[in-house]
């Protein structure tokens, strides 16, 4: 950060006055991080520009007036100018519910990024959370289907057009070309962020025309995203067998938060996440018939309409309850009540046999043990800390099995359950972040170069 006075021509008593200017250039900002100023100085100016300021000028002006009156640190007339580099990140989701989005333009910001979310109004979007990045969404006409890709995808790049940015992240293939596109004109770097293998879904995978679309769009355009990161080791190798990109990994671990586990007067298994296809709840359902609790399944998604046919279907509106969505501070506390949770994925699609989901850490962090699927990522990380049941097959037998031996097996509840606590130490967000910023720290300083 580099700060620059000169006196002001004229009067002499406006001689007397100073302008202080926050020189923005990305030489400038980038060679900041390299100075080394007092501890309460440099907390006292982060403070400020990266978490007060932006977000009570979204602008990223402020003038003299209010400067000085909020801050007193300052004698003098004051023009702010948004410091450090501006990066856009794009999604398809309405910005509410994507925790790991959150966490990651969060950090950003507070590093002193200038960090903007774009994301799509929906019909039935809530009003979005004041947080100390930008958010924006954008309308479209279209809500599903091939009408809504082509229509936001087009939106998103005129959008995108007109915006000054240093950087663009593309998260997942459905945001990728516009995110190519603007970059390529602009000059400016790109970066991926796969939160899945896009193209082995089981909703593309199982269909072929719309596979060998999405296809066609990874081989495109992946290779010519040189940065890049994804939730696990199992993806990132994939990338580099695939298209030879050595992406890193940033795994979806939530903040480390101290945790006091409540006592429980309801027993209920909980599922968290996107009522999708490929969620197995075409067994999870009918195997809530042989199981001495209740299932509460909070999300929603395109498998939503059939969940609640397979729920009518088995007589189940008595055990087995949509909840529909929450805000991730509103889940978090359900997500703590709950007695066990559940991360089940069909093996169909590299995708999902290599998943690694936000619920699962997301269940460690309230100290509830789940049932699991023994795939490759979770039976790696349930070797070194066993916080899990899992299973080898998604039978309704196997699944109502396995629950009600979390319920019943007290002294196993009991053990997983501590070593939930023991793991939440190791794996959380505020260690996943460094690589994070590592990441965003080395692009920039390769791009000035």
């Amino acid at each position: 950060m580099v700060f620059l006075r000169r006196r002001i021509r004229g009067k002499p008593e406006e001689k007397k006055q100073i302008k202080c200017y926050c020189i923005i250039t990305v030489k400038l900002c980038s060679l900041a991080r390299l100075v080394n100023l007092p501890a309460d100085v440099k907390y006292c100016l982060h403070f400020v520009l990266s978490t007060i300021l932006p977000a009570k000028y979204p602008t990223g002006f402020i003038s003299a007036k209010e400067f000085q009156k909020s801050y007193f640190f300052f004698n003098y007339p004051v023009t702010f100018v948004q410091l450090m580099e501006k990066i856009f990140f794009t999604v398809t989701t309405d910005l509410t519910y994507d925790q790991r989005m959150i966490r990651i333009c969060t950090t950003l910001a507070r590093e002193g990024y200038s960090v903007i979310l774009v994301g799509r109004k929906l019909r039935n979007s809530v009003p979005l959370t004041n947080r100390i990045f930008h958010q924006k969404r954008l309308p479209c006409f279209f809500s599903k289907g091939k009408a809504m890709y082509i229509e936001f995808n087009i939106r998103l790049f005129v959008y995108l057009l007109f915006q000054k940015m240093e950087a663009i992240c593309a998260i997942d293939l459905d945001t990728i070309l516009p995110c190519y596109a603007i970059s390529v004109l602009k000059k400016i770097p790109r970066i991926y962020d796969a939160h899945e293998l896009f193209c082995e879904m089981k909703e593309v995978v199982t269909r072929t025309h719309i596979y060998r679309f999405w296809k066609g769009i990874e081989r495109f355009t992946v290779p010519r995203f040189e940065w890049g990161y994804t939730v696990n080791h199992s993806i990132a190798e994939e990338f580099s067998n695939m298209y030879h990109r050595s992406y890193k990994v940033i795994r979806n671990v939530p903040f480390y938060r101290p945790l006091n586990i409540p006592s429980k007067n309801e027993i209920y298994i909980l599922y968290q996440g996107s009522v999708n296809e490929g969620r197995s709840f075409e067994t999870l359902i009918p195997a809530m018939r042989h199981v001495d609790s209740t299932l509460h399944i909070y999300g929603d998604g395109n498998f939503f309409n059939q969940a609640m046919e397979l729920i009518q279907k088995n007589n189940l509106e008595s055990k087995v309850f949509l909840k529909g969505k929450l805000p991730p501070e509103k889940l978090n506390e359900i997500t703590r009540q709950a007695w066990i949770g559940t991360t089940l994925f069909e093996n169909k699609g590299l995708s999902n046999y290599y998943s690694l989901a936000n619920r699962f850490f997301d269940y460690m962090h309230a100290g509830i043990p789940q049932l699991c699927v023994n795939y490759p990522v979770y039976r790696e990380i349930n070797n070194e800390f066993e916080v899990a049941v899992l299973i080898e097959d998604l039978s309704s037998e196997s699944i109502a099995s396995g629950l009600n031996t979390l319920l019943h097996d007290r002294s196993l509840y009991l053990r997983l359950q501590q070593n939930c606590v023991r793991a939440r130490e190791e794996m959380n967000w505020e260690i996943e972040e460094k690589k994070l910023i590592a990441i965003y720290e080395e692009l920039f300083k390769r791009s000035i170069a």
